[in-house]
């Protein structure tokens, strides 16, 4: 094939649907509408949540705990009369610090890099990122992730510790911020097998099209064709695939929080929360304690759910 020819069939190659139009259809769907406030009004308020929280996520009232909503606490306070509100609103930032962290390295750089080389490369390359994945996959996920969060916290902590005696600053530990290292660490060392082996089907298929063939035959570099070509056509099969694993991830927090070794206390989370809720006493007689982190992931995750399959049925041609 001439460069000529090369050229001619790459200007043939499937026109990508606009992303306004796509806004549009989506926009028109009830259930998507209502699913993108909900994630916008929680993402939202955890990116701003030192300047729209009413209090701080350690506040104490010890004059005032256990109360039901009221005009001074919308939500209520818990048992040690912080308020309920502030402290879910600190919550949905230690949220959206997780979900995004962990979909930004784990799905997009680890994921979408190893789908694209095992599809596109296939051979020994493709043999050895699958066997990787099947690895991680045949492992029980949440006992794994015990084992590293338990067993790392406290020498990630140490190293903290150490960090602030050779740069002189005493807020790393007290930020929490070596909680949130191991937590989306752990997490991002297994989002990425459920990302990679469906852009690797999805790239298997594309890699014999003729407008990529075109392109190496154009002489395009590997990279030109795995980011300009095959990334691009890929891209409503990852965008579905990232909305629904945001939902999952924010899940998997949650839960490594309750059992005690994701974000530690007193950095809130809806884990912490729920966690701090539980027990037949505070079911009977403080329901909103455990009533307001469980109805903000619920929300979040089923908004999450709910979103990527009105993605579904808007990019997917067939169900148009």
């Amino acid at each position: 094939m001439s460069y000529i020819e090369a050229t001619d069939v790459l200007q043939m190659m499937p026109a990508r649907s606009g992303v306004g139009r796509t806004w549009r259809r989506l926009l028109r769907r009830p259930v998507a509408l209502v699913a993108i406030i909900v994630i916008v009004v929680i993402y939202g308020a955890g990116i701003t949540a030192p300047l729209i929280a009413p209090q701080g996520f350690a506040e104490t009232d010890l004059l005032n705990r256990n109360e039901g909503p009221s005009s001074e606490h919308w939500l209520g306070t818990d048992s040690l009369g912080r308020d309920m509100l502030s402290r879910a609103i600190w919550s949905a930032q230690t949220t959206v610090i997780i979900s995004v962290a962990v979909m930004a390295t784990g799905g997009l750089v680890m994921g979408v890099g190893l789908g694209l080389l095992a599809g596109y490369m296939r051979g020994w390359v493709d043999y050895v990122i699958m066997r990787l994945a099947e690895i991680f996959h045949s492992v029980p996920t949440i006992l794994l992730l015990l084992i590293i969060t338990a067993t790392l916290l406290p020498r990630v902590q140490g190293w903290a510790r150490d960090l602030e005696d050779v740069t002189g600053q005493d807020w790393i530990v007290s930020s929490g911020a070596p909680s949130y290292f191991l937590v989306f660490g752990a997490l991002s060392v297994f989002s990425w097998v459920g990302i990679a082996r469906l852009l690797r089907s999805q790239v298997l298929a594309l890699r014999e099209t003729q407008y990529v063939m075109a392109a190496r035959a154009s002489g395009a570099s590997t990279v030109r064709v795995l980011f300009q070509h095959l990334l691009p056509n890929c891209a409503n099969l990852l965008i579905v695939s990232m909305t629904l694993g945001l939902g999952g991830v924010a899940a998997a927090e949650v839960g490594l929080t309750y059992l005690g070794i994701g974000v530690q206390p007193p950095h809130p989370s809806f884990g912490v929360m729920i966690s701090e809720a539980v027990g037949l006493q505070n079911v009977r007689e403080h329901t909103h304690l455990i009533l307001v982190p469980g109805a903000f992931i619920s929300a979040l995750v089923l908004s999450f759910n709910l979103l990527g399959d009105q993605l579904t049925d808007v990019l997917s041609p067939r169900r148009r």
